[in-house]
This record gives C-alpha cells, structure tokens and sequence, in this order.
C-alpha cells in the first residue's frame, strides 16, 4: 500500500510537470494575442518617428553677399540647402526660386561680419531665413536650413 502511494505521487508530479509548461504557453499566448489584437497603436511614438526622418533636400547653391559692416568691407560666401516637408514644397520651391533667392540676399546682407561669425549668430540667421522663407511660400513647409558653406572675409 505505501508503494502504491509513492507510485502515485509520482504519477501526479509527472502529470504537474507536464502540465505547468503547458499552462505558460497557452497563457503567454494569450497574452500577446490580446495585446497585437486590442491595443491602440501609440501616435506619439509614430510622431516622434515622423521628426526624425529627413525631408526633401533642395540645394540653393553658393551667395556671395556684402555685408553690413560700415567701417571696412566684409562680404560672406554661403551654399545653403533647404530641408523641405514633401515633394509639394519642393515644387513650389522651384517656381519661386528668384523669390526665394532674393530674400536670402536680403537677410545676409542686412548682417555685419560680428554677428554672422559668431555661431550664435547664425543660428539667428537660420532661424529668420526659416521664418522668411516660410511666409513666401504658401505651402510653408521649410524645416531647416543647412549651411554647407560659410565664410567671411573682411579687408
């Protein structure tokens, strides 16, 4: 009689063995079905991903503008591309290029040699030609500017 007990807690631990696994599974299972099946996607993430993926670039070319200086010449060589929003930006880009250009030419030579040397300075320059630029275009749609190239050079 004992032996028959002891073969049974066997059997019964075996069956718990196999059993407790099983169970896991089947709730781990569950889990993931419920969480692929009934959870919100979370829009700040895909937000988030929309930042930091890079825009259309449109290359503007090379400015040589005077600046502002009174007391001795100075003028400024920069190559700026833009980081436009879409293709739709980019087209009206193109058909406001001399626009577009002109106002760059604007705001750089409204500047002095100081101010666009220091790096403070030109992201100052790049935050106003941003601005400017977005009110020119109706689509707006500039998010950066990216100077290429920037010299100054005072005689």
């Amino acid at each position: 009689m004992a032996e028959e007990k002891v073969e049974e807690k066997k059997g019964s631990k075996k069956k718990i063995l196999f059993i407790l696994p099983v169970l896991a599974l089947l709730l781990a299972g569950a889990g993931g079905a419920y969480i692929f099946l009934f959870k919100k996607p979370n829009k700040e993430k895909e937000n988030k991903v929309n930042l930091y993926q890079v825009g259309v670039m449109f290359d503007l070319g090379v400015f040589t503008v005077n600046l502002a200086d009174t007391n001795t010449d100075a003028y400024a060589r920069v190559a700026i591309t833009l980081e436009l929003s879409n293709e739709k930006v980019r087209q009206e880009v193109d058909k406001r290029l001399p626009i577009i250009k002109d106002a760059i030419i604007d705001v750089i030579s409204s500047k002095t040699s100081d101010f666009v040397r220091t790096p403070e300075g030109r992201e100052s320059l790049r935050l106003e030609l941003i601005k400017r630029l977005n009110i020119i275009l109706v689509e707006g749609g500039v998010r950066n500017i990216y100077f290429t190239e920037f010299v100054v050079q005072t005689s």
